[in-house]
């Protein structure tokens, strides 16, 4: 589930430690933390959450140190994945969302080093020419 939602949030430094805290207060996660095991995380190598029913709550939490924060509920009606996807995943995948994704990093451009400021919108003025509205030469 967590490669599901990383999967449709774009991440792809996948690095960090990440978990999943039930409405019963268990947490699951990776046992792999740097300064010694936290004994109140389930291992998530051998636990899985396919006994949460539709309406259940959780939230999946990645990175953190910067935790990165989902606030998830289980859909009421499972889906068809033929029907949603058109293939029968062999495992969690993304099907549907809305929304801007953030980067990872809060970088807001390529080269953004944080502290320079927002260059100027160019609107569609730096696109080739090739539709109406396109190009330098475009009235606004």
């Amino acid at each position: 589930m967590a490669t599901a939602i990383d999967d449709a949030f774009g991440r792809w430094d996948r690095a960090h430690l990440h978990q999943f805290e039930l409405a019963d207060g268990r947490r699951i996660g990776r046992l792999d933390w740097e300064d010694g095991e936290d004994p109140d995380l389930l291992d998530g190598h051998k636990l899985t959450l396919g006994k949460l029913r539709g309406g259940d709550q959780f939230v999946y939490t990645f990175d953190l140190g910067d935790c990165w924060a989902h606030f998830c509920t289980v859909a009421e009606q499972r889906i068809d994945p033929l029907e949603q996807l058109g293939i029968e995943p062999d495992q969690p995948l993304p099907y549907w969302g809305w929304g801007d994704i953030p980067d990872q990093y809060g970088r807001r451009w390529d080269t953004d080093d944080g502290e320079t400021p927002l260059p100027p919108d160019p609107g569609l003025a730096d696109l080739p020419p090739l539709q109406p509205g396109w190009g330098p030469n475009r009235r606004r």
